[in-house]
């Protein structure tokens, strides 16, 4: 059974640091690219970052640019979603989607909030 347990989540000041970490299993994770996206309310969610199969390679949004680092562990089957320099508009819930094999498979979320 396919899982992408995101946790990490939290409320945090403006200006403060959170790490996000999704837990993967039930298929080949280091065949599969693994992406971050965010959702908040009456919008449509938004990607956030993303990292190749084997983690050389990654690409962030150009709203999180320089703020935030994806990386990826094929052998804990990890991808973290490092956050720093958090702004209100940072805020949502923030989902991990693992791509591959002709398939994509999404987490439940985590919710970020970033308010004073």
């Amino acid at each position: 059974q396919v899982q992408l347990v995101e946790s990490g989540g939290g409320l945090v000041q403006p200006g403060g640091s959170l790490r996000l970490s999704c837990a993967a299993s039930g298929f080949t994770f280091s065949s599969y690219a693994m992406n971050w996206f965010r959702q908040t309310p009456g919008k449509a969610r938004e990607f956030v970052a993303a990292i190749t199969r084997g983690g050389a390679d990654s690409l962030t949004a150009a709203s999180v640019k320089g703020r935030f680092a994806i990386s990826k562990d094929n052998t804990n089957n990890t991808v973290d979603l490092q956050m720093n320099s958090l702004k209100p508009e940072d805020t949502g819930v923030y989902y991990c989607k693992a791509v591959g094999e002709g398939k994509n498979y999404w987490g439940k979320g985590t919710q970020v909030t970033v308010s004073s």
